[in-house]
């Protein structure tokens, strides 16, 4: 039996929420995931990062060779110069929570899912980018043409 391929990849800033997506989406994975699943049917390739320290220069392209989407947590993604660059690099497709109150996994839950229909349609778009998301909508914070 074919291993499925992940979709998605749920970044180590959020993991508790990649395990909760993972347990509902046939289609998400998260630095560790060795793609186990209950059934053989639902059983997908492991996540292409082995570890949660794996530095974002080097996450980041791997993710986006794999064909992955992007969803993290970060607050102030447009001032981190380092991960900007290497999702424009690597042409990544990246989706921030930005929501400015500490969210804890049914928060970031709540976010995801609200805004599951634009963040999917959003992503079968070519990168680079990063979107801003929030429970009200997504805004883009950079593409190839910042």
């Amino acid at each position: 039996m074919a291993l499925r391929r992940p979709l998605w990849y749920i970044d180590a800033d959020t993991i508790g929420l990649g395990k909760l997506l993972g347990q509902v989406r046939r289609d998400v994975t998260w630095p560790g995931d060795d793609g186990v699943r209950r059934s053989d049917r639902d059983r997908q390739t492991p996540s292409p990062i082995t570890s949660t320290e794996t530095d974002d220069d080097v996450w980041i392209p791997q993710v986006t060779a794999a064909g992955l989407a992007i969803i993290t947590r970060d607050k102030q993604i447009q001032s981190r110069t380092a991960e900007v660059n290497a999702v424009v690099s690597a042409g990544a497709r990246m989706f921030a929570i930005t929501s400015a109150e500490n969210l804890d996994r049914w928060g970031l839950l709540e976010v995801v899912v609200t805004r599951w229909r634009d963040i999917e349609q959003t992503a079968a778009l070519p990168g680079p980018y990063i979107y801003a998301v929030t429970r009200s909508g997504l805004r883009k914070v950079i593409s190839a043409a910042r």
